[in-house]
């Protein structure tokens, strides 16, 4: 039985290879096309990054920051009341805690009686003065009755020198010698009881030091009760009536709302164009889908670089190491212009920054879309 074979058309095979061949063209032809768009868009994308970071700078490495207000009372006594609780909120003034007054309203009663003290002392003093003076003026009456005894004594010597006998011109000499001498010794007294008097009147430095004395304790007393010296929230906080206050040691800690602001870490290269007052958009992790204005308040000199000499403080920036050497990176200080972002962010949040140190359209709405992604995707962070 013999089977019947067709020979494959020449034509037909020929169209056949053909159309692969074009087909293969075409391919290539299209991978060629991607392969170019892709690198065009990369380098259109690299150069955009390059113009991008200095004129409109992005970086997350923000975090917010406000005033960190340790809450010290400066006297020591025991807590006797207690007005605020962990995370509450306080005005600036509130009343936040008592310390014993007792132990300060005796020392004003002490302060009060030492003052009292002092100034009879200081009469006695004066007394004393007084009869010091008068025991002046008795002892140069004496002095003037023995000198003019002595005068005449000498007198009726030089014409009689036998009318006298020694014993009586002995005893002339001698009261002459002891009254000078009582009114040298009233004058010491004299002089004594207005050194220890000192100054009269409100300027003796007795009176004052008594009166300092009692404006302290009063002072003192004023400082029992523990204000709050700003707006704020309190953290840190875990005592209750009965704990011993000591004088400079924190009790609590505020967190002022009265200063809030962004620490935005900005590479050193992109700090080229950046002025204190370009207008900056954040967004904040703690409200996605919504963007808030700022400005650049001020741009950071200098970071700590490992310096052991100098003892001096500078902010401490992190760094990572790649193959290739991350730009070191300076503190850059923005300020809040949304009351909204001030009301809701907490110290030691995040937050992405962009600031548009250009005026280019082009540039600041490619940021403007930029940051506009980003807060979206804060909803999956």
């Amino acid at each position: 039985m013999t089977k019947n074979t067709k020979a494959p058309d020449n034509n037909e095979t020929d169209q056949t290879i053909a159309t692969e061949v074009s087909d293969g063209n075409s391919n290539h032809k299209s991978v060629i096309w991607a392969t170019r768009i892709v690198f065009l868009l990369a380098i259109l994308i690299f150069i955009w990054y390059l113009v991008a970071d200095r004129r409109t700078p992005y970086t997350d490495q923000a975090r917010i920051t406000e005033l960190i207000i340790p809450i010290t009372p400066r006297v020591s006594g025991y807590i006797t009341d207690v007005n605020i609780k962990l995370n509450s909120t306080v005005a600036s003034n509130d009343l936040l805690f008592k310390i014993d007054k007792e132990p300060f309203q005796l020392a004003i009663q002490k302060a009060k009686a030492n003052l009292d003290n002092i100034t009879q002392q200081i009469g006695a003093q004066d007394a004393g003065i007084e009869a010091s003076a008068s025991s002046v003026g008795i002892a140069k009456a004496q002095l003037d009755r023995a000198q003019r005894n002595y005068d005449r004594t000498q007198r009726i010597i030089k014409k009689n020198p036998a009318a006298v006998s020694q014993a009586d011109i002995d005893r002339v000499e001698t009261s002459l010698e002891q009254a000078k001498e009582k009114l040298s010794s009233a004058n010491a007294n004299l002089k004594k009881a207005k050194e220890q008097l000192g100054v009269i009147g409100p300027e003796n430095p007795q009176l004052r030091l008594a009166i300092a004395e009692l404006e302290k304790a009063q002072l003192e007393l004023t400082y029992t009760n523990i204000y709050a010296s700003d707006a704020g929230y309190i953290e840190s906080f875990n005592i209750d009536k009965g704990y011993y206050a000591a004088a400079g040691k924190p009790l609590a800690t505020l967190v002022s709302k009265n200063d809030v602001w962004i620490q935005a870490d900005f590479r050193e290269n992109s700090l080229s164009h950046m002025k204190v007052g370009n207008n900056v958009k954040f967004i904040l992790d703690i409200a996605p889908g919504k963007i808030f204005k700022g400005k650049v308040r001020s741009i950071g000199f200098g970071v700590d670089a490992g310096n052991t000499v100098n003892k001096g403080g500078l902010p401490v920036i992190k760094s990572t190491s790649t193959w290739l050497r991350d730009s070191q990176r300076f503190p850059v200080i923005i300020e809040f212009e949304d009351e909204e972002a001030i009301t809701i962010c907490r110290a030691g949040g995040q937050a992405d920054v962009v600031v548009y140190a250009s005026n280019s359209w082009f540039l600041n709405t490619i940021a403007n879309f930029r940051i506009w992604i980003n807060t979206y995707l804060s909803y999956v962070r």
